[in-house]
């Protein structure tokens, strides 16, 4: 981690956590993406409209961000045609898309009527097209939700029919001509045709054997309901400490690689041991950067002020570089879900892991940056890690600082390292990555 320039942060003024740190939108969206998961492994990555309704009202969500959140999870998974071509009409309003497909519809049906006058359709087979597409079409406004969408999806029909029919005419030169007059009673028929095929499905439904759409939300409700007790079964409280080194760039780049592995290995090694001790576990590690994960924030507290401590010793014993190595830590708890309800290690994007990362970047140099939440449950409050509230880019934290600079490190070719007892000010953060 490159040093840059301080961030100079002001006590903050009692107001509400901000947006970022609360978690009530954030728990909406994390339910919505867990049952779009769900569902979409549950039909072979198919998410139709009921079900996109049903997600809308369980996570009290308008139906619009669910088409469009869906659609981001579908482009981030391999597909083939199919399915791309799924995932763009769900995207779509039902009313849209129903209008589309109508206009399609029309269009490819007046392409297979020039066709088929062109070339003689010899062997019908641009006849066959043609009523296989007119069945759809009529499919589709027939099973419009209500009449005054089955209106204009036949209207609509009629309308691409006789445009494109001419328009085909003209180009592959058939002669097909229609009157301009014609356009009006193509529109008004295929109005009319769409309102009673809709009127008479919708009074045959059950006799015809489709499901009653309020029926079928209603189930899909029910099943997301299933599915959201199931998540909370795996939902647990979880504390994570986010650490990275100061720096980590320049000191790689005065020593030699020997020595830089011997000495980030065995400072990985010290932050397991911390972990372990206090009760925790490594969750992940990402280049110089270690995340660990605990029950409760006492013991992630407890563990970032033992590592600190603990550079004094590491620096002097074991860090071969010549640097002194420095640490950032960050710690916050929020309720994640993970797999089986115990694997946390699976846990990968969580909201409370950003949080805790981002208020590492924002800590000082030797410090450990507390959420507002995290602080709240600590043995003595958050006077236990400072007595004023900072406020930085939106987050509200209680920031722990080093009274002293951790030792010059030992290199291989140097003396006793010299101490250096100077206080830091109390609430400059230090260089944020």
């Amino acid at each position: 981690m490159n040093e840059g320039d301080g961030l100079q942060l002001s006590p903050g003024t009692g107001q509400e956590p901000s947006e970022a740190v609360s978690a009530i939108d954030g728990e909406s969206t994390r339910q919505m993406l867990e049952l779009i998961d769900r569902i979409q492994d549950r039909n072979q990555g198919e998410l139709d409209d009921a079900a996109i309704m049903a997600i809308s009202d369980a996570c009290c969500v308008s139906p619009e961000y669910v088409r469009v959140t869906a659609n981001r999870v579908q482009q981030g998974r391999r597909q083939d045609l199919k399915h791309k071509l799924k995932s763009i009409s769900l995207a779509l309003d039902p009313q849209d898309r129903r209008f589309v497909m109508s206009g399609l519809l029309g269009s490819t049906c007046a392409l297979m009527t020039v066709l088929q006058a062109v070339t003689g359709d010899q062997y019908a087979v641009f006849g066959t097209l043609g009523l296989i597409g007119l069945g759809s079409a009529l499919w589709n406004v027939a099973l419009s939700q209500t009449a005054r969408v089955a209106t204009f999806s036949g209207a609509i029909f009629g309308l691409l029919f006789f445009i494109s029919r001419s328009v085909f005419s003209m180009a592959l030169h058939a002669d097909l001509a229609f009157e301009s007059v014609w356009l009006v009673p193509f529109v008004l028929g295929g109005a009319l045709g769409g309102l009673v095929l809709q009127n008479v499905v919708a009074a045959n439904r059950q006799r015809l054997g489709l499901k009653d759409p309020v029926q079928e939300r209603q189930e899909l409700l029910r099943q997301l309901v299933d599915l959201q007790e199931r998540l909370r079964e795996g939902e647990q409280s979880l504390t994570f400490l986010s650490l990275d080194i100061v720096g980590s760039t320049k000191m790689k780049e005065v020593a030699d690689p020997l020595s830089v592995e011997f000495t980030f290995t065995e400072y990985h090694k010290f932050v397991e041991y911390a972990a372990h001790k206090f009760g925790g576990r490594v969750h992940s590690t990402a280049g110089d950067g270690v995340t660990c994960a605990f029950s409760d924030p006492q013991a992630a507290y407890q563990s970032a002020r033992f590592i600190q401590a603990g550079l004094v010793e590491l620096n002097t014993l074991r860090n071969k570089i010549g640097v002194p190595i420095q640490l950032r830590a960050g710690i916050h708890s929020g309720a994640v879900v993970a797999p089986h309800g115990q694997d946390v290690t699976k846990i990968n994007f969580a909201h409370v892991i950003d949080v805790a990362s981002h208020l590492q970047k924002l800590s000082p140099p030797g410090g450990i940056a507390v959420s507002e939440a995290a602080a709240a449950q600590l043995v003595g409050g958050p006077r236990a890690v400072s007595d004023h509230v900072v406020e930085a880019e939106g987050y509200r934290m209680y920031v722990w600082q080093q009274r002293r600079i951790v030792p010059e490190a030992v290199s291989e070719h140097e003396g006793p390292p010299l101490s250096t007892p100077p206080k830091a000010p109390p609430f400059e953060l230090g260089p944020s990555t």
